[in-house]
């Protein structure tokens, strides 16, 4: 903790030593969105050519200038430094903490979104494609985890957000096709909606793939007797 506050006082002594407006190149070249994780983005701007941040609900965040690159940011207790090459990105300097791993968010594309914001968007095409990519490239990902993209089909059900709830289940089977779990879950969704026909159908691919299923016996069993 001492050594924290030893760091800390350092930074702050060193940024009040510095100008925190930043050169119009600069301004240029790093205002934008950065890719913290999957879902998650760190959004930098300037106001009267002084950096700040928006990040998770945080819509002010004023970095400590260090120098013309690096930044204090003390909500992640890190050093942001922007780096111009190959592309603009951000990366965290170096620190016994980060044993040896390189931290860097890229800076996204103009009008480049996360999953989660193009599912709020309604846009799920473009969501699909999100989260297609992000399990090509990191099958472990906790973001499209069965489990997770279940979990946060059935939190809008819940919502009453039925037709949002039957797009999240749909992402889930494509990515985990051989699942029945998937499929069981988007027929939960069909019947919410009213939907019998889509709802035995897919109850039915759920026992196309694991036909000792009982709970999507059980569901289709009470569908067909109506």
């Amino acid at each position: 903790m001492r050594k924290y506050s030893y760091l800390l006082l350092f930074l702050v002594t060193l940024a009040n030593c510095t100008s925190q407006k930043n050169s119009d190149d600069f301004i240029k070249e790093t205002t934008g969105r950065y890719l913290f994780n999957v879902n998650e983005v760190l959004e930098v701007y300037f106001k009267e050519k002084v950096l700040y941040v928006k990040w998770r609900g945080n819509e002010r965040i004023s970095p400590l200038k260090v120098n013309d690159s690096s930044f204090y940011m003390k909500e992640l207790n890190e050093k942001i430094v922007f780096v111009s090459l190959p592309k603009t990105h951000i990366e965290l300097a170096s620190k016994k903490e980060h044993k040896n791993i390189r931290y860097h968010f890229k800076k996204m594309n103009s009008g480049e979104k996360t999953p989660n914001e193009y599912l709020a968007l309604k846009d799920f095409k473009n969501a699909l494609k999100a989260f297609i990519a992000i399990q090509k490239k990191d099958a472990l990902n906790p973001v499209i985890r069965e489990r997770q993209l279940n979990k946060l089909g059935y939190a809008h059900l819940n919502q009453k957000e039925v037709d949002i709830a039957i797009e999240v289940f749909k992402i889930n089977s494509v990515l985990y096709p051989k699942s029945s779990n998937t499929f069981d879950s988007l027929a939960d969704a069909f019947l919410k909606k009213g939907d019998t026909v889509n709802a035995i159908d897919h109850l039915k691919k759920a026992l196309a793939i694991n036909p000792e299923k009982r709970v999507s016996k059980n569901k289709l069993k009470k569908i067909t007797q109506k």
